[in-house]
């Protein structure tokens, strides 16, 4: 298997990801305010909208493999802020269990990775061109 295929595959992979993503909070718009007003995140309809529009946006331009430096660091970004603001483990509020979002924090640490890679040979190719 090549290289660029492999790239490709997880580009693709981490569009949809995000796309589903940002379709399910039009879907589950009430429980992530809730979740989000449990952690105390201000501007909780704002955020998600911005952040709803741009998984949805920005899952299309990695399918279409437009922008995808931009879209990866920019996913990076969000993924790092949801994060410490979500994801925090090591704040204990009534009905969020710490040891699921431990879980969700490590694996996001993996998702943000993979977007800071996929930004890198992004770059490597348009460097080549």
């Amino acid at each position: 298997m090549n290289k660029l295929l492999l790239i490709n595959i997880s580009r693709v992979m981490l569009a949809l990801y995000f796309l589903v993503s940002g379709v399910s909070k039009i879907l589950t718009w009430e429980e992530h305010i809730a979740i989000m007003e449990t952690h105390n995140v201000y501007m909780s309809v704002i955020l998600l909208g911005l952040v709803m529009i741009a998984q949805i946006i920005g899952g299309i331009y990695l399918l279409l493999k437009k922008h995808v430096v931009v879209v990866a660091l920019t996913f990076a970004m969000i993924v790092f802020l949801i994060n410490i603001n979500i994801h925090d483990f090591w704040n204990i509020y009534e009905g969020i269990d710490q040891t699921h979002e431990r879980q969700n924090f490590i694996k996001n640490i993996g998702v943000l990775v993979a977007f800071m890679l996929l930004a890198a040979t992004s770059m490597e190719e348009i460097e080549k061109t």
